[in-house]
């Protein structure tokens, strides 16, 4: 008979039993109220790998008595959903509720997800979808609108060797393991429950006694959580911008350890260094936008895993530079003055000047070809002469 796996077991059953997410279970919180109210409402789940999006959508289909049905989006076609539906109507008949849990639904496309807005609205089903991903962006307005957004967050280290602790109590295996090694399996899990929960399994089937050695041949490298098309691609392109635009080169690094970690494109990295370097560090530093280009061929030339300290070079040096925006801002003013003034006359005395008629209209009259000549007139349309763009 096949065993059911640690982390299947240890799934909590009530809200009572789950650790974590209080933002959402604590007194008053939102999964409160529904399970006290006896009254589900559609959700979007959205949280990491592991923070307990299936549990919680089991838990509140038990609480307020309703069937649940459990699909994946991966999996799962037109034809299976069309089922749920007529078996949520024959449930509707009985005065049964059908919560619909739909795992990964950011992977249904948009004419997928148009198909349940009107069981939604009608209250046919009760939706709970699961996503990794920014529901802004994978999810439709039309169904974001029928439903509440929950974030979940990733587990603290805390919570993970709470867990881990419950774990080997249940299964009567607390002298099995060491304190370091259930502290070595909380920082591998990366906040993901059932990721720790597998490598403890793992660990307590290679030796009596488990120790960080053991530990870290049974987990061998926690794959990170990082899609080069998700979400957490954009934070951590995001944080390592903002660390080098703080000038926090600790943080710099490693964001950039862990894009380089996950796999991500280096010449990705570069690009955005040498937009970077032109529009945070600016005039502050002029030598910053050649040293980010350098970068760039160097990874093109030289390629991985060599070009890594290029990076890590250039990364410390961007970090470390003063920074100046007035390049960027005085753009953005000039870019609104060519909006709002898109047709103002080019001043006579900066105008072409190819025909003697041209000339004799004033064209380029008084124009002197000299290096820092300053007209009289200034040469700015008159509209917006007294504008200041570079400040």
């Amino acid at each position: 008979m096949q065993r059911v796996p640690l982390a299947e077991r240890m799934r909590p059953t009530t809200l009572d039993e789950v650790i974590g997410q209080t933002h959402l279970l604590g007194d008053g919180e939102i999964l409160r109220r529904i399970v006290k109210n006896q009254d589900p409402v559609s959700l979007i789940l959205w949280g990491p790998p592991g923070s307990g999006k299936t549990t919680l959508a089991r838990i509140i289909a038990s609480e307020v008595k309703a069937e649940f049905i459990e699909i994946s989006a991966v999996t799962s076609g037109k034809k299976e959903v069309t089922n749920i539906i007529e078996h949520a109507r024959q449930n509707w008949n009985l005065q049964i509720r059908t919560i619909l849990f739909v795992d990964e639904i950011h992977r249904f496309n948009k004419a997928q997800q148009d198909a349940f807005l009107p069981h939604v609205e009608s209250g046919l089903i009760t939706l709970i979808g699961a996503t990794t991903e920014n529901p802004s962006f994978e999810i439709i307005n039309p169904l974001l609108s029928r439903s509440r957004v929950l974030v979940l967050q990733p587990l603290s280290k805390n919570e993970i060797i709470t867990i881990l602790k419950h774990a080997l109590k249940l299964e009567k295996k607390t002298k099995n393991v060491t304190p370091k090694a259930i502290d070595y399996l909380a920082e591998l899990s990366g906040g993901d429950a059932r990721v720790a929960l597998g490598n403890l399994e793992l660990s307590l089937g290679m030796g009596e006694k488990v120790t960080p050695e053991i530990v870290k041949t049974a987990a061998q490298k926690r794959v990170p959580g990082y899609d080069k098309k998700g979400d957490m691609h954009y934070n951590v392109i995001s944080a390592f911008i903002k660390s080098m635009r703080g000038g926090d080169v600790d943080a710099t690094l490693y964001y950039l350890a862990r894009m380089i970690d996950a796999g991500e494109d280096p010449k990705f990295i570069a690009r955005r260094m040498i937009v970077f370097a032109s529009e945070d560090i600016g005039l502050a530093g002029n030598g910053a936008l050649g040293l980010a280009l350098n970068a760039f061929q160097a990874v093109e030339r030289v390629g991985m895993p060599e070009s890594s300290n290029v990076l890590f070079h250039v990364a410390t040096a961007l970090a470390s530079s003063k920074k100046s925006r007035q390049t960027n801002d005085a753009m953005l003013r000039a870019m609104q003055l060519a909006k709002q003034y898109p047709d103002s006359p080019v001043p006579l005395q900066l105008r072409n000047t190819p025909t003697k008629l041209m000339e004799d209209l004033g064209y380029g009259k008084d124009y002197k070809m000299e290096a820092g000549f300053k007209h009289i007139k200034g040469f700015l349309p008159d509209e917006i002469k007294d504008k200041k763009i570079f400040l």
